[in-house]
């Protein structure tokens, strides 16, 4: 029992500790932190209203259901699956540079499940609709509805991208070895989980029959392969603004790994987009017209085209910076890389796939769907939800992993009257 009294007391001041810890800081952090919660409430401003009518405030109608918030809802599963990158290299094969990283690349994927969930949220109009999902007082229609399996299989991956990391901080925290039999395990398990909740996501689009422009049996793979170019892209780019500005140490050769793995599903991505491509084009049967729309526009109607092609050419750009080793190797070749995927895979997996699957509709109508200033608004807002998010794990768990926040030393510095 006094065991189990000391244990709770010190998770208690661990605790207590992390909260000082994060509410200290430099004055830019401050700012930083000020300027995401401005943007917060600015989208709560905005998401007042629809929560009270509904999505009537959207520019979504019956023709186009699906609209901003379900791409960016797909972009961000495709993410948080990209940690996979960071665990198969750190604890598959061993690759040390990446295992002192891949942490906080797990934190960075439960921050994006975070904002992929906040999406699915705003996206039910009303929020009162989410008791549907609740166990034992809704219904999930479980198994036989996709949209159940998706929140189970995202909520795994969640608690499964907090419960690891939190746990490996704790033990370093104490300077503790972790217990191997318990961890390891969980850190595989998140391997297929990650697989699974992009290949899910691609199962919703392409279990509905009525929409043949998401009828293709490769939408799964083109999911995980430009998840594995996005979602890395981020990475790189976020991890290089924490070596910056923080402790952390990360070598250049561990970015320069990421890079490499990303070239490979840059490769598969741009292949099966081809492929489908034919397979519509050489067959040019009626359900072309999606594609059509999409690519050079539809009985006048081509808002999407400019941007499709923008976005294409962004990923084809990309690839042949990260295709050749000396240009994925020299850092402002490799960020001017990473940005460009990044835009390029949103424009490609966001508004390139979800809208042109509602057009034509099956009347043959043309609705042309642009997101209005409350969609923007709400989204910066979920975006700037996850960032808070990330920057206050970040607060905690570079320090705890760069030895400057630890027990040892909190011991060290103790004050006598803290010993009373």
């Amino acid at each position: 029992m006094q065991a189990l009294r000391e244990t709770l007391h010190e998770t208690w001041r661990f605790y207590r500790k992390t909260l000082t810890l994060v509410l200290t800081g430099t004055r830019e952090y401050y700012l930083w932190c000020l300027l995401l919660l401005s943007i917060m409430f600015l989208g709560l401003l905005f998401y007042l209203p629809q929560v009270y009518t509904g999505l009537i405030t959207t520019n979504m109608k019956d023709q186009v259901v699906w609209g901003l918030y379900i791409a960016n809802f797909t972009y961000l599963v495709g993410v948080a699956a990209a940690a996979v990158l960071l665990v198969v290299p750190a604890y598959i094969y061993q690759f040390g540079p990446i295992k002192e990283i891949v942490v906080l690349g797990e934190l960075f994927a439960a921050s994006s499940i975070i904002m992929a969930l906040l999406f699915v949220m705003v996206d039910l109009g009303r929020v009162d609709r989410f008791w549907h999902m609740l166990p034992l007082i809704g219904s999930m229609n479980f198994p036989n509805s996709l949209l159940a399996w998706d929140v189970i299989v995202l909520n795994i991956y969640l608690v499964l991208n907090l419960l690891i990391p939190v746990y490996l901080l704790v033990k370093t925290y104490y300077g503790k070895e972790p217990n191997r039999k318990f961890i390891v395990p969980l850190i595989l398990f998140s391997i297929p989980m990650a697989v699974a909740i992009h290949t899910v996501t691609a199962f919703l689009y392409n279990g509905l029959p009525a929409r043949p422009f998401w009828n293709a049996s490769i939408l799964a793979p083109r999911f995980l392969a430009s998840a594995f170019c996005s979602g890395p892209a981020i990475i790189i780019i976020v991890f290089q603004i924490l070596r910056e500005y923080t402790f952390i140490k990360l070598e250049d050769r561990a970015l320069f790994k990421i890079a490499e793995l990303m070239a490979y599903a840059m490769f598969l991505n741009l292949f099966l987009l081809m492929s489908e491509m034919f397979k519509e084009y050489y067959s040019n049967t009626v359900h072309i017209a999606s594609l059509k729309y999409l690519y050079e526009g539809l009985h006048g109607k081509n808002a999407l085209v400019p941007w499709i092609w923008v976005g294409t050419a962004m990923n084809l750009i990309a690839f042949v910076i990260f295709l050749f080793p000396a240009m994925r190797k020299r850092l402002s070749t490799l960020n001017i890389g990473c940005i460009l995927i990044i835009a390029g895979v949103w424009i490609e997996k966001g508004p390139g796939l979800v809208i042109p699957g509602f057009v034509p509709d099956p009347l043959g109508e043309i609705y042309e769907y642009m997101p209005n200033f409350t969609e923007l608004f709400i989204s910066f807002g979920i975006w700037a939800t996850g960032l808070l998010i990330f920057t206050l794990l970040m607060k905690v768990a570079i320090p705890i992993a760069s030895g400057e926040f630890s027990h040892a030393k909190y011991i060290e510095e103790r004050p006598a009257s803290d010993w009373q």
